[in-house]
C-alpha cells in the first residue's frame, strides 16, 4: 500500500512543542504572598501578619484528569508527568472510537489483546470494556500510573482483569516474550510514533508480536517527516490497509498482518 504523507509548517511547529504540551497539562499556581490583615474598624488597632511555615512549598502542581465515554461507561484518566506517557494523545481517542463503532469487524470479546506503548491506559481500558483479555505494556516509569488508571476504570466492569507488563521496544523480545508462549489475537498501538530514535526498535517489536494470525491496529497522527518514513517502512514490513482517516485531527488508522507464511 502506497501512502503519501505531508507535514505542514503549522504541524511541524505544533509537533515541535510536544514537550510544552505535556508541561501545559500541569497547572502551576504560585501561593499568594503573606498579606497583612488590617482591621476595618480603626487605623489605630494593631495589625497582624500571617507567615508561612518553613516547610510550606512556594508553588504547587495539580495533574489534569480527562473524562471519556466509551462502551457505555465513563472513563476517568489521571494524567502524570512521565514523558510521552503522561497524557492522552488524539490517536488513542480515535482508535477507541473506531473499535467501539466497528465491533462487527473487530470483535474483541474473549480475544487476547496486547497494547504497545499504553501510556495512560485509555485504549487498553476500552479494549477491556469491549470484552478482551488485555495486556498493557510500556516503559518502567510509566507503569504505576498506567496500572492505577486500568484498575480504577475496569474493576467490576470487565470479564477479564487487565494485566500490566514492562516492555522495552526491541530489547530481548524473544527472551522475554517468546513467540511459542505469547500469542495475541490483536496488537494495538496509538500515537507511538513521534520524534524519537526508537522507530526501528518499534517496528521490530510490532513484527515480533504480529506473526501470522495476529491483527495489528495502529493509529497515528503525523507530526514529523520521520512519521512518514516510518509509515513507508511499516507498509513494506506488513500487509497493510488504511481503515480510516480523521481530517479534523489528522489521525490515520491502519490494519496490518504478517507477510510471513503460516
Amino acid at each position: 500500500m502506497e501512502t503519501v504523507c505531508s507535514v505542514s509548517v503549522a504541524e511541524e511547529e505544533e509537533a515541535g512543542m510536544i514537550q510544552e504540551h505535556e508541561e501545559e497539562s500541569l497547572e502551576e499556581k504560585p501561593l499568594s504572598e503573606p498579606e497583612k490583615e488590617v482591621s476595618d474598624k480603626t487605623n489605630d488597632e494593631p495589625q497582624t501578619t500571617t507567615h508561612k511555615h518553613p516547610w510550606e512549598p512556594s508553588m504547587y502542581y495539580t495533574f489534569n484528569k480527562e473524562s471519556h465515554n466509551f462502551a457505555g461507561y465513563e472513563i476517568n484518566i489521571q494524567e502524570s508527568i512521565d514523558s510521552y506517557g503522561a497524557i492522552v494523545w488524539p490517536a488513542a481517542v480515535a482508535l477507541c472510537q473506531y473499535l467501539e463503532n466497528n465491533q462487527h469487524q473487530f470483535n474483541l470479546h474473549d480475544k487476547a489483546v496486547l497494547e504497545i506503548g499504553a501510556g495512560t491506559g485509555l485504549l487498553s481500558i476500552v479494549a477491556c470494556l469491549l470484552g478482551a483479555w488485555v495486556t498493557a505494556t510500556d516503559m518502567p516509569d510509566i507503569l504505576g500510573n498506567l496500572k492505577m488508571n486500568l484498575n480504577k476504570n475496569t474493576r467490576n466492569r470487565c470479564r477479564y482483569n487487565p494485566q500490566v507488563a514492562e516492555l522495552s521496544w526491541g530489547e530481548d523480545l524473544e527472551k522475554n516474550y517468546p513467540r511459542s508462549v505469547y500469542h495475541y489475537d490483536y496488537v494495538l498501538a496509538a500515537d507511538v510514533v513521534y520524534h524519537h530514535d526508537c522507530l526501528e526498535k518499534l517496528l521490530d517489536t510490532m513484527k515480533h508480536f504480529c506473526p501470522p494470525g495476529t491483527i495489528l491496529l495502529w493509529a497515528n497522527k503525523v507530526r514529523f517527516e520521520s512519521d512518514c518514513k516510518f509509515t513507508e517502512n511499516f507498509n513494506r514490513t506488513f500487509h497493510t490497509t488504511l481503515l480510516a482517516e480523521f481530517p479534523e485531527t489528522q489521525v490515520k488508522i491502519f490494519m496490518a498482518t504478517s507477510k510471513e507464511t503460516d
